[in-house]
């Protein structure tokens, strides 16, 4: 068994602005830079939003998502968390873009401007759920393979897509690896320290928790930041901005459903029973595969070594220095940029 790769970084946010300074990150990245470019990625900025939101019809969802860069170019998409939101690739969307690639950044569902087209559809956040809406995506969007990437709630969905469609995945990029689970895995006991990490699944379980996190969504969410990423110094603009995709009429509902799913306190639906009886098995991920870690993730999240035998393909495990939690891509977003490019000279 291979150890895992560090990979140092330089600095935790580097913001940039325009298409020229985005070229010159982008050209840092691939090995063609200069001491002047270095020291470009290491000046501090509040990011520019992501935008303009496209509306596309996907599956159940009208689904809201950035793109950028030229739509003839090889696709990725990236997927967000939460609590967290498309801000979170505000840095590495324009890099990846200036590099050639057509990038899709969606909102989950229960997030942003993605809406369910009926108010019959279940409010649904099943992990299956979720991966099916990438592929609802792709095929909306008509895109035939992409590379897949994310972290939390977004690099389950990226794993699941892996073992599910590899057919239509090229390669993944994954924050903690390899995080498909089942109902049955997420029944056994866990020991004390790590059950008081997952606080916030036990509160969701309640009604008081749900209504709690109705009541106080921003700030509870800006706790979670808080806690997963307990080195990044984020300002209230940044928060704020992320903070606006929880005003969707459905977010609480999905994020309630999600962890009471896990634990098997809520049902999902019948159409996924034979897939999570496959996710169950914990099938491997046999596509070409880049897994990563901040080195000061305050979420629970599993040790690399644990997931390294679920990476049948082409792999590497990289661990992100320098205060990075678990918003990996806003805290390090040159690295994370850096890995979904590697992991395309991997996929070959």
């Amino acid at each position: 068994m291979s150890k895992p790769m560090p990979e140092t970084v330089i600095d935790r946010r580097g913001f940039v602005h325009g298409a020229s300074a985005i070229a010159a990150v982008a050209a840092a990245l691939t090995g063609g830079g200069t001491p002047a470019l270095a020291a470009t990625l290491r000046r501090s900025s509040s990011p520019s939003p992501l935008g303009p939101i496209r509306q596309v019809d996907a599956g159940v969802l009208s689904i809201g998502y950035i793109e950028m860069g030229p739509a003839s170019g090889p696709a990725v998409l990236l997927f967000h968390g939460w609590p967290y939101a498309i801000d979170a690739f505000a840095e590495v969307a324009p890099m990846l873009a200036a590099r050639g690639y057509r990038v899709i950044v969606p909102h989950l569902r229960g997030h942003g401007s993605t809406a369910f087209r009926s108010v019959e559809t279940p409010r649904n956040a099943q992990q299956a759920a979720l991966a099916a809406d990438g592929l609802a995506l792709m095929d909306a969007l008509r895109i035939e393979r992409a590379i897949v990437a994310g972290f939390d709630w977004g690099a389950r969905t990226a794993d699941i897509m892996a073992v599910l469609w590899p057919e239509r995945c090229k390669a993944l990029v994954s924050v903690s690896g390899y995080l498909i689970g089942s109902q049955a895995g997420n029944a056994k006991p866990l020991p004390p320290k790590a059950e008081l990490q997952w606080w916030y699944q036990f509160y969701f379980a309640t009604e008081r928790g749900k209504a709690g996190y109705a009541a106080n969504t921003k700030a509870f969410n800006r706790l979670i930041w808080e806690l997963a990423s307990p080195k990044w110094k984020f300002d209230a603009a940044t928060y704020d901005r992320s903070a606006a995709v929880f005003e969707n009429p459905d977010h609480v509902a999905i994020v309630i459903h999600n962890y009471r799913w896990r634990l098997g306190l809520a049902e999902g639906e019948a159409q996924y029973d034979a897939v999570e009886t496959k996710l169950a098995a914990a099938p491997p991920v046999t596509i070409p595969s880049i897994t990563m870690e901040g080195d000061a993730n305050g979420a629970p999240h599993p040790d690399p070594a644990q997931y390294r035998a679920k990476f049948t393909g082409p792999y590497e495990h990289r661990l992100i220095s320098g205060g990075i939690g678990h918003n990996l891509p806003q805290e390090a977003p040159a690295a994370f940029a850096k890995a979904v490019l590697d992991v395309a000279t991997l996929a070959g």
